[in-house]
């Protein structure tokens, strides 16, 4: 081609040289007017510039169609193996991907792809997380463990967090709040169940707007709840009453332990300590982590059951509380007692008690 054309610069015409070297005018022109002046080493790097730039232009359009296959994925993010592999088995069906490809546009080697996985599906296991989920919404991953392994399920707390993460059942708190820094003294544990009462009041309103409270009293040592009672008013007169009801059943405490509210600081209530000889230890203006049980208490019936329910009456209301209630002594883990519900772990004291007694 440039031979041709170095001929023509030389003086020979352009109908001559078609002629002798069997080229149409059209093409003689078409080289002429691309390549006219150059010599063979130029010609030649020209034509490889061409098919460079032909390569980086399909390579640019595979990019852009990759990004846009990985955009109409379901989900931002592949971070899994599972995830990846439906990936690359939607762009080898929908898109017409070649497998090596798909595997690198997902991101998986075409090996891993190819090999079978080895993970059991657990659906059982699955099924029932669920069905945990269904009727405790608020439980996250540690209490269902605990569950399980009541039930007969052998199976490893870091393999339920990640089921769990896999089927949406994990639980994100409700808000939040600044906490204090600095050293605090830990709070003393009585030794023995009605050592010692805590008690506290929740409010809640109705679905019509009518407001009621509840006053929550907590075995400290076992973490039992003596009592959840639901009122529109609840005076000092009443709370001695609920307390002497209580103690027919269980016997008067060493030591009760309540906030400052009215109703607790009422001359009704100073009486009733007065008269039982019970010591009486309010906690100090504005430190509700000196009554840490029953607030804990408190945070777990308004998580659990005050924010999951409407109540339609005050009856309502108290069926509920008193389900739950009962649920919380005899069925529901406590992490702060090994993952031992209230009763088990009184029933339990009991017997080291006893056994205790035995021995000596």
């Amino acid at each position: 081609m440039t031979g041709i054309l170095k001929e023509h610069q030389a003086g020979l015409g352009a109908k001559d040289l078609c002629r002798k070297h069997g080229v149409s005018d059209a093409t003689f022109q078409k080289w002429r007017a691309r390549y006219g002046g150059m010599e063979v080493s130029d010609a030649k790097n020209l034509k490889a510039l061409g098919v460079e730039n032909a390569k980086l232009g399909k390579l640019r359009a595979e990019q852009m169609m990759d990004v846009s296959t990985l955009k109409e994925m379901p989900g931002k993010k592949l971070p899994r193996p599972g995830a990846r592999r439906r990936a690359v088995d939607r762009a080898m069906t929908q898109k017409g991907y070649r497998q090596r490809r798909a595997c690198a546009s997902a991101g998986i080697d075409p090996r891993v792809y190819r090999r079978p996985p080895l993970r059991s599906e657990d659906v059982d296991l699955r099924t029932r997380l669920r069905d945990l989920s269904s009727e405790r919404r608020r439980f996250g991953n540690r209490r269902p463990h605990v569950l399980l392994r009541r039930d007969g399920w052998s199976v490893n707390w870091k393999k339920l967090y990640r089921i769990c993460k896999e089927e949406g059942l994990t639980v994100r708190k409700r808000g939040g709040r600044k906490r204090a820094l600095g050293t605090r003294a830990p709070m003393a544990i009585p030794r023995g169940p009605n050592q010692r009462w805590s008690l506290g009041f929740v409010s809640d309103s109705l679905s019509c707007g009518r407001r009621f409270r509840m006053l929550n009293v907590i075995d400290d040592f076992s973490r039992e709840c003596l009592a959840a009672v639901v009122d529109t008013s609840l005076s000092g007169i009443r709370v001695g009453r609920e307390l002497d009801r209580i103690a027919e059943m269980r016997g008067y405490p060493c030591m009760v332990v309540p906030d400052n509210g009215t109703e607790l600081t009422s001359n009704a209530i100073l009486k009733w300590q007065e008269d039982r000889k019970a010591e009486w230890h309010y906690i100090a203006p504005g430190k509700p982590m000196q009554n840490g049980f029953v607030e804990s208490f408190s945070g777990r019936m308004r998580d659990e059951l005050l924010n999951e329910h409407l109540f339609d009456s005050l009856r309502h209301a108290r069926n509920l509380v008193a389900a739950w209630r009962d649920d919380f002594n005899l069925h529901r883990p406590h992490s702060g007692l090994a993952g031992l519900t209230p009763q088990e772990y009184a029933n339990r004291s009991k017997e080291d008690q006893n056994l205790n007694r035995a021995n000596s």
